[in-house]
């Protein structure tokens, strides 16, 4: 059966790229990179959750691009990237895949501003000791996430039973049944486990669009990685400023667990709690979200040009291994060139304005 993977028309609907690229990472995992807005501006870079795609982030990517250099991958097994092996899915190949991304679509010396939510924010935290992570993030974003005890802190499945409840829903996280079609039906059972109670049905159809697209194996094979996540270290030793932002009605991801993670941070960049929103952030509540990766830009990328300017053409970032392009080097609209390395850019021919 086709399924439409996201919503066509309206604010949720997701615009069209300036460009797209594809980062190979280091097992050879080819990734789906969008770019939107200026060339010239302040580069963001926004990572999704489990079960979501680019798509998830078109309010925000509205939001940012009038002023913003904007990047969006998918990560892999959703979108349009393809699944690994059985053997790829672990939080050490999130890392990989962003090195590779960054690698990719980001001129040497270059820094940026990455938001990530939910198991996009878990890939932040898997990629806090890696090098690449000091040297091409200026700050990070933190958004609707849990860096440990997803399962029996979740309250997606209404059991007050502590045992029942994470048995029901660690076996939701690894499966691989069927999920969808988008009916009146299935929206009324997946809204309000990811949404806040004023979601509004737009943001309902968007969502329940994007999640049912997510292919069975790959959810499951990343839900087994969640269900045992426990990155705690790996937040209390995050190399950048971070930035929290989360819903208190997050079901998913509870909001003890954003105050854990601020706790955690050696730099937290700011707490932002969002009053009755659920899961979905970034589509419930654009304006915020789009606020805090603003202010981010503003309060740790904009003096970062100067620091590379004075480091010279000797400061490249370290970044995944094997990186021979970045996109920064050559654009030759409607070629496509491949490799084999790390962080190689494809570029295809621009989309459109």
């Amino acid at each position: 059966m086709t399924r439409l993977m996201h919503v066509t028309s309206g604010p949720y609907a997701p615009p069209v790229p300036r460009r797209e690229l594809t980062a190979v990472s280091a097992d050879g995992t080819r990734l789906h990179v969008e770019e939107h807005g200026a060339t010239d501006a302040p580069a963001v870079v926004l990572a999704h959750g489990w079960c979501c795609s680019t798509a998830f982030w078109a309010p925000v990517i509205r939001q940012l691009a009038p002023d913003h250099r904007v990047l969006a991958y998918d990560q892999r097994g959703h979108g349009r990237s393809p699944a690994g092996g059985d053997g790829s899915y672990h939080t050490a190949t999130l890392a990989d895949d962003l090195g590779a991304v960054l690698d990719a679509a980001l001129a040497p010396g270059e820094k940026v501003v990455i938001g990530g939510h939910s198991m996009g924010g878990m890939t932040l935290m898997a990629a806090a000791g890696r090098p690449y992570l000091r040297d091409r993030a200026a700050a990070v974003l933190l958004c609707s996430t849990g860096s440990a005890h997803l399962v029996p802190e979740s309250r997606v499945v209404p059991l007050r039973a502590r045992a029942l409840r994470s048995a029901a829903q660690r076996a939701l996280l690894v499966s691989r049944l069927p999920m969808g079609p988008v009916t009146p039906l299935s929206k009324k059972v997946l809204g309000p486990a990811i949404l806040g109670r004023g979601a509004t049905p737009a943001q309902i159809e968007a969502s329940a669009r994007i999640v049912f697209a997510t292919p069975r194996k790959p959810r499951g094979s990343w839900g087994r990685v969640l269900a045992t996540l426990d990155l705690d270290a790996e937040v209390a030793r995050m190399p950048v400023p971070a930035a929290v932002v989360h819903g208190t009605a997050d079901r998913l991801t509870p909001v003890r667990l954003a105050r854990k993670i601020a706790g955690l941070l050696p730099d937290c960049a700011g707490f932002t709690e969002l009053d009755g929103l659920g899961h979905m952030t970034p589509i419930e509540a654009p304006y915020a979200v789009a606020g805090v990766l603003r202010d981010l830009v503003r309060d740790h990328l904009a003096a970062a040009p100067a620091a590379a300017q004075a480091e010279g053409d000797g400061g490249k970032p370290a970044g995944a291994a094997g990186t021979e392009e970045t996109a920064g080097t050559e654009e030759t609209a409607g070629t496509e060139e491949t490799a084999g390395t790390a962080g190689t850019v494809v570029e295809k021919e621009e989309a459109g304005a």
